[in-house]
């Protein structure tokens, strides 16, 4: 899917940080399908707005799934890049994730600890109960916030930021995310989106050090507002 500038979704932007509303299916930075990512995009947007000669500094801080939709902050400056970085390399900011699930998991809200490995040919990650060969630690805790006629809302807050956390051990419980085939959903949805949208964030400003906080709108889909 390819994207453009019309489709931006900003949700804050100061002299040091952007913060979007990734659209399901849009690629935060370039990879082989050759599609323009998000980061390009940002970089035409801040080009075009403030006049700016010659090449635009965008920092990508963190990534979201292909399919998944919600908060991605990117930095404006070298200063806010180095900063940000650190920030989420120590896990500071606090992410909230929200999940459609058809099985809820056997309890209203508990703590998941699994062990994660990473199949880089199959990119994907295998959740274990114990540690095994280059796994890594991943903890989540859940709470089922909704219950729909054929389906439940889960909130997610990661203590860890596994490649396919949250992915991996919904489906480890048997309690996959709605659409997520790669991780034992039955179908796809319509759009090859999965119903997992990174819903808040909460970080510390990397210049101004106040404590900020993002919400992104869910999808335009009748499920999702069937969620608020």
């Amino acid at each position: 899917m390819k994207t453009n500038s019309e489709n931006l979704n900003i949700v804050y932007e100061d002299n040091h940080l952007i913060v979007v509303n990734k659209r399901a299916g849009d690629i935060v930075q370039g990879d082989k399908t050759g599609d323009i990512p998000l980061s390009e995009i940002i970089k035409k947007y801040i080009k075009i707005k403030y006049n700016k000669p010659g090449n635009v500094f965008l920092g990508v801080v963190h990534r979201l799934d292909r399919p998944t939709s919600g908060l991605v902050v990117f930095a404006k400056t070298s200063k806010a890049l180095k900063r940000l970085n650190k920030a989420f390399a120590e896990h500071k900011p606090s992410k909230t994730y929200w999940a459609i699930v058809k099985k809820p998991p056997e309890k209203e809200a508990s703590t998941l600890v699994h062990y994660l490995k990473r199949n880089h040919k199959q990119n994907k990650s295998y959740a274990n109960v114990k540690p095994v060969n280059d796994s890594k630690k991943g903890v989540l805790n859940y709470r089922i916030i909704k219950k729909l006629d054929n389906f439940h809302l889960l909130e997610i807050q990661l203590e860890t930021g596994r490649h396919h956390q949250i992915r991996s051990q919904l489906s480890a419980i048997g309690s996959p995310i709605k659409g997520d085939l790669k991780y034992g959903a039955k179908r796809s949805n319509p759009d090859a989106s999965i119903c997992l949208h990174a819903r808040y964030l909460e970080l510390e400003h990397p210049v101004k050090k106040d404590l900020i906080n993002f919400e992104a709108d869910v999808p335009n889909d009748q499920l999702w507002q069937d969620c608020l």
